[in-house]
């Protein structure tokens, strides 16, 4: 089985790409990456493409995939799409990140060590979280920072969880939690799909830990924070909680049915 796969969407990040690929192929451990394209139009994926020749040739198995998708079709279908990919090719650990570099790669290495090193505290999802210990936020102005906080606040209050960074987007899942949660359909795409795969994630009793993280805002490129992804995870949020008491949770032991067709990457 191969062991950890970093899923990365990307939309215009060409000013990005090229190093987050290479930092995260510098680490002392090894991380394989597979960056989902929706269309950008800046040629993202191209560059992708040049970098494959450089570092999925000699014979030597391939570590950096593209899947292209026609269009922006949101950062929750991107993330299920490379998950969904991610798993019928065998890894065990699968990790999200932004490509903008506020996820620093080096932090790969502890979410990993949290959801793999035996013991009592190993944690089926590791979450790199901002708020754990304090606020560890950097370059962001005052009124998003207590957007971001409060937005955690109200996560709780609504759906019961303890986590308090609950729309935090780097996380490493441990393969056999995608393969359950992944049985029924993630609904939303921004904001309220980080808090809708944590909050099934502990529905389903999955043991999940918050790591602390220092969160820095990006210097290049554009961001994808719209008003509409903020309202999704405001009524989002009130919306996957009534329709959790209509749901059954399969107890987390039992395997989830085949999954749907995987999609192809190069």
């Amino acid at each position: 089985m191969k062991e950890r796969l970093v899923v990365i969407p990307t939309y215009n990040e060409i000013e990005n790409i090229e190093a987050i690929i290479r930092k995260v192929f510098s680490l002392p451990e090894p991380f394989d990456l597979l960056i989902v394209d929706d269309g950008s139009p800046d040629g993202t994926a191209r560059r992708v493409r040049d970098l494959q020749e450089e570092y999925n040739g000699s014979g030597s198995p391939s570590r950096l995939h593209l899947l292209e998708r026609r269009g922006k079709l949101g950062l929750g279908t991107a993330y299920i799409d490379g998950f969904k990919w991610a798993l019928s090719r065998g890894y065990h650990y699968l990790f999200e990140m932004d490509a903008d570099f506020s996820h620093n790669p080096d932090d790969l290495i502890k979410l990993y060590h949290a959801c793999a090193d035996e013991g009592p505290d190993r944690a089926d999802v590791a979450v790199g979280s901002r708020y754990i210990r304090g606020v560890n936020v950097v370059n962001w102005p005052m009124g998003r920072v207590l957007m971001s906080y409060f937005a955690g606040v109200y996560v709780r209050f609504i759906t019961g969880m303890s986590i308090m960074d609950p729309t935090a987007g780097f996380v490493c899942y441990r393969h056999d939690v995608l393969e359950v949660i992944l049985h029924n359909p993630i609904k939303f795409v921004g904001y309220a799909f980080q808090i809708e795969m944590k909050f099934t994630c502990w529905k389903y009793g999955f043991r999940i830990k918050e790591v602390p993280i220092i969160f820095t805002d990006r210097t290049k490129g554009v961001s994808k924070m719209s008003t509409k992804i903020f309202k999704e995870a405001v009524f989002g949020v009130l919306q996957m909680k009534v329709s959790s008491f209509f749901r059954h949770y399969i107890p987390r032991r039992q395997a989830a049915e085949t999954m749907a067709e995987p999609v192809d990457a190069v």
